[in-house]
C-alpha cells in the first residue's frame, strides 16, 4: 500500500492538482486525498500545502519525495530486471525532451519501440535543458536529451553536432551573403533565443566575444521566426529547430565554426527498458545517417 502512496504523492506534486492527479491515476479525488493525509499522518509533518491556487508540495515534503522517487525507481528496476529473466522486457521509460528532438526525431523511434518491444510504455515530458537536468537530479526521468549534463553522476552520450545558422529576413543587409560573419550580427537587431540552461548561442558570443545588440529574448523558437518574418531583426536557431522557412528568410552558416551537441544524459544504471530505448535510439540514428559525435 506505501508504494501506491508514495505514486499518488508523486503524481500530485507533478501536476499540482488533486483532481488531476486522480484523472490521470483512475481514482477518485477522495482517494487521492485520503491517500496524502494517511502519509502525512504516518510520518507526523505536512506534505502537501493546500490553498486556492493549487496544491504545492511542502519543504518536508520536496525532502521525502525524492526518497520515495528512489524507493518506486528501484520498485520498477526490480519489476524489469524480474520480466528481463523470464525473456519479456516491460516497463516504463521516462525521457526528457527539447522541442526540436520531439518534432524531428521522436515520433519515428517510438514506433520503432512501439514495432520491437510493444510491453514497454513510454512517457515524455518536454522542457529546457535546466528543466530537464532538475527532472533527472530529482528521479522523475530515466533520461534526457541535453546539449551536457552538469551532474557527474549521470553519463552523456554525444549524438550529433546541430548546427547553428543565422536567420535573416529580406530587409536585412545579411541576406545576399552567402556565410554571416559573428561579429556583424552587432550591426543587426537580435532576437535572443531565451531559455534556461546552457544557452548555446550566448556560449558562441563569448567565446568570439560578440556583443549583439538585443531587441528581444524569446523561448519559443516559432515566435521567434514569426519576429525575423516581419523584420524586427534577426537571430540564430540550431538546424534541427528549422523546419520551414518563410518566403522571405534565409537560414546562412556562419563564418565561424558554431553548433551545439545534442546528446543523451542517462542515469548511469538503466533499467532494461531503458537500455532497450537507447538501443533503438541508436539504431535509428544510425540508421537515417545521424553523425553519433565523438565531440
Amino acid at each position: 500500500m506505501s508504494l501506491v502512496k508514495y505514486e499518488i504523492l508523486n503524481k500530485v506534486a507533478e501536476v499540482q492538482s488533486f483532481t488531476k492527479a486522480a484523472d490521470q491515476l483512475g481514482l477518485t479525488q477522495s482517494a487521492v486525498s485520503h491517500a496524502i493525509s494517511r502519509l502525512e499522518k504516518e510520518f507526523g509533518f505536512d506534505l502537501i500545502h493546500r490553498s486556492r491556487s493549487g496544491v504545492k508540495l511542502t519543504e518536508d515534503g520536496h525532502i521525502m519525495l525524492r526518497s520515495m522517487r528512489k524507493v518506486l525507481s528501484a520498485e520498477e528496476l526490480l519489476q524489469q530486471e524480474a520480466a528481463n529473466i523470464l525473456g519479456v522486457t516491460r516497463g516504463t521509460v521516462r525521457i526528457g525532451l527539447i522541442s526540436t528532438i520531439s518534432t524531428s526525431w521522436m515520433p519515428n523511434i517510438i514506433h520503432m519501440m512501439e514495432q520491437n518491444y510493444p510491453a514497454i510504455t513510454i512517457e515524455l515530458r518536454e522542457g529546457d535543458y535546466y528543466e530537464i537536468d532538475r527532472w533527472l537530479i530529482n528521479g522523475e526521468i530515466d533520461c534526457g536529451f541535453m546539449n551536457r549534463t552538469s551532474s557527474k553522476q549521470f553519463d552523456f552520450m554525444p549524438l550529433k553536432r546541430d548546427w547553428l545558422l543565422c536567420i535573416v529576413s529580406s530587409k536585412s543587409p545579411l541576406y545576399y551573403m552567402n556565410e554571416v560573419d559573428l561579429r556583424d550580427i552587432e550591426q543587426e537587431q537580435f532576437i535572443m533565443p531565451s531559455y534556461k540552461g546552457t544557452n548555446d548561442v550566448l556560449t558562441i558570443f563569448e567565446k568570439y566575444g560578440v556583443k549583439p545588440t538585443i531587441r528581444f529574448n524569446l523561448y519559443d523558437e516559432n515566435g521567434i521566426m514569426s519576429m525575423v518574418k516581419h523584420h524586427l531583426g534577426i537571430s540564430i536557431l540550431p538546424q534541427l529547430g528549422i523546419s520551414q522557412l518563410p518566403s522571405n528568410v534565409r537560414a546562412l552558416p556562419l563564418k565561424q565554426e558554431s553548433f551545439r551537441t545534442i546528446g543523451l544524459a542517462t542515469k548511469q544504471k538503466l533499467s532494461p527498458a531503458a537500455q532497450k530505448f537507447v538501443e533503438v535510439l541508436k539504431q535509428w540514428l544510425e540508421k537515417n545517417e545521424v553523425d553519433l559525435t565523438n565531440e
